[in-house]
């Protein structure tokens, strides 16, 4: 007969020693995904794990993996990675590769197609 997997219990988070400007944070991003419409347990889970990479990426956490080192802040990756395929054909959007041209300051941008727009990102 398979065993049956245990739940994997989580700590809870008000019961780490985070210190005050990360309990801060992650009460706030808690907040932020419930107004989202995200669940208790999921709003719970972003913030953990949002607080967990910034503390990895300033020295303060036992662990860190090598993405959380030399990745982008959760803040400003803003969910980039999430999904990887973006959008229906499996590429950048228009708006993804608009907003990566503005970043590398290429000219002529506003008036682009999206296949110029990856031409010019080397896409």
């Amino acid at each position: 007969m398979p065993r049956q997997r245990q739940p994997r219990q989580r700590r809870n988070p008000r019961e780490q020693d985070w210190g005050a400007k990360a309990n801060r944070q992650y009460e706030e991003i808690k907040s932020s995904q419930l107004d989202r419409g995200a669940s208790n347990d999921r709003a719970e889970e972003i913030a953990a794990r949002t607080v967990n990479k910034n503390r990895a990426r300033s020295g303060q956490a036992d662990q860190a993996s090598r993405v959380s080192l030399e990745g982008e802040s959760p803040q400003r990756r803003g969910g980039r990675r999430s999904g990887r395929g973006y959008g229906p054909s499996g590429g950048p959007t228009k708006a993804q590769l608009y907003n990566d041209a503005k970043k590398r300051n290429i000219r002529g941008r506003s008036t682009m197609t999206k296949k110029q727009l990856q031409n010019a990102l080397g896409r």
